[in-house]
């Protein structure tokens, strides 16, 4: 069976390949959700009924003890929590409006971290953060960005370099060209997806455990508490309950604030980037799911898959897409034919050119619109079939266009 043929059982699977994609994608949210709130409920609704209890029995207590009606507890305890709101607090902290304090606000705005235990209150405040806010998250998510760029070029440059070192001392390469071998070696290698993935986790790990060694003995938290924070703080979540560098005073004030500055700011980058990682992997279990419940609706995709052999793991099964676009397969190389045939979900392509080359694969347009902006054509190689990056957009094409390019760089 030639793999054109899939195109009769399995249409209407593959036009919708990234409808598809994205609907199971927000089914399993979902279902992930209704998890963790089952989760979630179970483990904390108790601990809040008992506190609802204890704080019923403490306010009638109260009120028998000193004479005063629920009504004005009540009351008081309204304008306490509006002096929360205000800042106000019965132990003694820093100013929130003060330079440094402001500092630590707009820090939180432009990171959308969001503590919420400083908001402003007056009507210009929050006309102002309104603008400020637009401005700085968006900057703020370009750095993140470019971050990301940076430290997959990094991961890519080492692990090449040592992939090199380990081939030369192996001693299976010709005396002739051991040192030479630098300039073409591995012309089409790139880091596994996973590699990349074990390096940003554990750097993660690293760091949030030299912060939480930090936080421990200075803000008086427990090492679980402070571990708690460094998550809930570096990826963005930024619940409020635990808020660091807070007090009036430190011993060692200024080196503790900096310190803490610079945790956050690893932090956060390194976590924005191994979720962007830890997205692909997703994507890779998505169109796993995806290939197999196309396969249980056309029992002849079983027979044409043992033509198609190991596809690359974004894109299962891609040679099958170009026979349903009138494609017939290149015989230039192995390569060409395995990379020119796919429609990868992440590509941007103008309705214009939709339109004109409605026969022509989106993968084959977008090299040709890569390469004439290049100026040269940009080659994929077998090994990217192993390693699941291809390309995209934002965050996920930088990382793509990175790993790709860093190969061709040395």
């Amino acid at each position: 069976m030639m793999p054109g043929q899939r195109l009769q059982g399995c249409r209407s699977l593959h036009l919708n390949e990234d409808n598809g994609r994205f609907a199971l994608l927000a089914v399993l949210i979902i279902l992930y959700l209704l998890c963790g709130a089952a989760v979630f409920s179970a483990i904390e609704r108790p601990s809040e009924v008992r506190a609802h209890g204890r704080w019923n029995g403490t306010l009638l207590n109260f009120s028998e003890t000193f004479n005063i009606s629920l009504q004005d507890i009540n009351s008081f305890l309204r304008e306490y929590e509006a002096a929360i709101a205000a800042g106000i607090r019965a132990d003694a902290l820093r100013p929130r409006w003060d330079f440094t304090g402001a500092f630590y606000f707009v820090g939180t705005v432009v990171s959308t971290i969001g503590f919420g235990m400083t908001t402003p209150v007056t009507v210009p405040g929050k006309v102002f953060l309104i603008f400020y806010g637009l401005l700085g998250c968006a900057a703020t998510i370009l750095f993140f960005n470019l971050f990301l760029e940076r430290i997959i070029t990094l991961l890519a440059v080492v692990m090449k370099a040592v992939r090199e070192r380990r081939i030369r001392n192996s001693g299976i390469l010709p005396p002739g060209i051991r040192h030479d071998f630098s300039a073409y070696s591995l012309p089409g290698w790139k880091p596994s997806v996973y590699h990349v993935m074990l390096i940003l986790g554990l750097s993660a790990i690293t760091i949030s455990c030299c912060a939480s060694a930090m936080y421990t003995p200075v803000e008086g938290w427990a090492y679980l508490d402070s571990l708690y924070f460094c998550f809930v703080t570096f990826s963005t979540i930024g619940f409020g309950d635990f808020v660091s560098s807070q007090g009036a005073a430190y011993e060692y004030q200024s080196l503790y604030r900096v310190a803490n500055f610079l945790f956050m700011l690893m932090g956060v980058c390194c976590i924005y980037s191994l979720f962007n990682v830890i997205s692909i992997v997703i994507k890779q279990v998505l169109n796993w799911i995806l290939e197999k419940m196309s396969c249980l609706f056309c029992q002849r995709c079983n027979k044409a898959n043992v033509l198609l052999g190991r596809r690359n793991a974004i894109r299962p099964g891609s040679k099958g897409r170009q026979g349903r676009l009138g494609q017939q397969p290149d015989s230039d190389g192995p390569c060409d034919s395995d990379t020119e045939g796919r429609r990868l979900s992440g590509e941007m392509i103008s309705m214009k050119d939709l339109a004109a080359s409605n026969k022509v694969s989106l993968a084959i347009m977008q090299k040709q619109l890569s390469e004439s902006a290049n100026g040269y054509p940009r080659t994929v190689c077998g090994s990217s079939r192993h390693n699941g990056f291809s390309g995209g957009v934002g965050a996920l094409g930088i990382m793509n266009n990175r790993l790709a390019e860093t190969s061709n760089s040395r």
